[in-house]
């Protein structure tokens, strides 16, 4: 990011912002709002909800002033922002076919859509940015293969913790450290059982301005795995146990918690994701080790400790806050923040949080059916666990008890878009279909 503020500022003189096209506007999407709003060289131009009335009011909440149009169609999308105006749409569809933008920027955390968004604004020209980490971890590998394929690109959002933690694993890997262990700290007691329909969580999720599935989200620890996979996929970093460790912590104590089991902390091997209860969020960290004599003696002069192991925090991370950041790496630099890699090197699924019956109807992450822990992709595989990212809607067809892993085999998957480029994205993987079939059979998805 560095002189980022210099571009910013270049595109501000020559009155040519970046323009984004923002899918989602809950709040975090009105946080990018309102940030745009202070910001040089960058503009959200376009708002997209299906509550119309909330893409409307993020340009108020923002104090953003100027006349909003309410588009039907992507030309009168055009239209508008051609002539300056700001736009609010209901159909996500108008920002993914629209010509006068230059990043598309998901915000819903739902993998269906972020899904189809993603595909259809590759398929338009737009760069795109994610905060829909959820449909990243599903299928992040094809949509940037697609991507790449149509000239654009794909970055997951600067701001949140996937993207904080892989800012300080690049600068540990480019200074030449081994690297022992990425990861957050999680800000909320843990209760894999917790449901949305809980008082104390409705009353906790009014008092921050979340709704009650969103904060169980965070509760249960979906997020939390959902955000340590995306940085596994980014960077080939594994869980060292299923649901990684979570010890209890605190910054001051981080290299010592997570080192190897016979030098006092509980890893069982470095190069791991993982993440600590205590006094870390809302930081971020990464755990290095070197053995270099010359070294060693320098980062003691530079109070890091004895070592071998040492902490990188960034205490901090400015979820939403940041994210424009990214769509303007985008369009300026033409370069992106964080990607995942060609394959998945974690996996995160579904776990009954209750007993489930036949007939039941899996709900979203963050509900009262399930919670999700992260193994690697290919224990997962082996044992055919339900991704999470296509657990909604799913149909159970046999009983599943509590706190038992919901195979693909316990339910009907819903079959959507996310489910068939899923699909694809596997055959990609194992070698079974060809990149001009498979780039055909993506174009096709691209048009639902």
């Amino acid at each position: 990011m560095i002189g980022l503020n210099e571009d910013l500022e270049q595109r501000e003189s020559e009155n040519r912002p970046v323009r984004v096209g923002l899918i989602g506007a809950g709040q975090m999407g009105t946080d990018v709002v309102a940030t745009t709003k202070m910001m040089k060289g960058i503009r959200v131009v376009v708002a997209a909800d299906i509550d119309i009335e909330r893409a409307i009011a993020s340009y108020k909440i923002a104090l953003i002033d100027g006349e909003v149009v309410v588009a039907e169609t992507s030309a009168q999308a055009d239209e508008a922002v051609a002539a300056g105006k700001l736009v609010a749409a209901r159909d996500y569809r108008i920002v993914t076919d629209m010509k006068n933008i230059d990043v598309m920027l998901e915000a819903t955390g739902v993998p269906e859509i972020g899904t189809r968004a993603a595909l259809r604004s590759a398929r338009t020209g737009q760069d795109l940015a994610m905060m829909n980490v959820e449909t990243d971890i599903t299928v992040g590998p094809i949509l940037h293969w697609y991507a790449g394929q149509k000239g654009v690109l794909y970055a997951l959002a600067a701001g949140d913790e996937p993207a904080a933690s892989k800012e300080l694993y690049d600068l540990a890997v480019s200074m030449g450290f081994t690297i022992v262990a990425v990861g957050k700290g999680k800000n909320n007691p843990l209760d894999r059982h917790g449901t949305p329909a809980d008082p104390a969580v409705q009353k906790e999720a009014a008092r921050r301005g979340l709704s009650p599935n969103m904060l169980i989200e965070f509760v249960d620890g979906s997020k939390t795995m959902v955000e340590m996979a995306a940085v596994s996929n980014a960077t080939g970093l594994v869980p060292d146990v299923r649901g990684m460790h979570g010890p209890e912590t605190d910054r001051d104590h981080l290299n010592q918690t997570f080192a190897l089991k016979e030098d006092g902390g509980v890893l069982n091997k470095m190069g791991v994701v993982d993440f600590g209860i205590g006094h870390v969020a809302p930081g971020v960290f990464v755990i290095v080790r070197t053995d270099h004599p010359r070294l060693r003696e320098a980062l003691i002069l530079r109070d890091m400790g004895n070592g071998p192991y040492y902490t990188l925090f960034r205490p901090f991370h400015l979820c939403s806050i940041e994210v424009p950041l990214t769509c303007a790496m985008l369009g300026i630099r033409k370069k992106s923040n964080m990607v995942p890699l060609n394959h998945l090197t974690s996996e995160v699924f579904a776990v009954a949080k209750r007993d489930l019956n036949p007939g039941d109807i899996l709900d979203a992450i963050g509900g009262t059916a399930y919670y999700s822990l992260i193994d690697t992709y290919e224990n997962a595989k082996s044992e055919c666990l339900l991704p999470i990212g296509l657990a909604k809607g799913s149909k159970v067809i046999r009983p599943v008890k509590m706190d038992t892993p919901i195979t693909c085999a316990d339910v009907e998957i819903k079959p959507s878009t996310v489910y068939s480029l899923r699909a694809l994205q596997e055959q990609w993987f194992e070698g079974t279909i060809s990149e001009p079939e498979l780039l055909k059979a993506v174009d096709a998805l691209a048009n639902v």
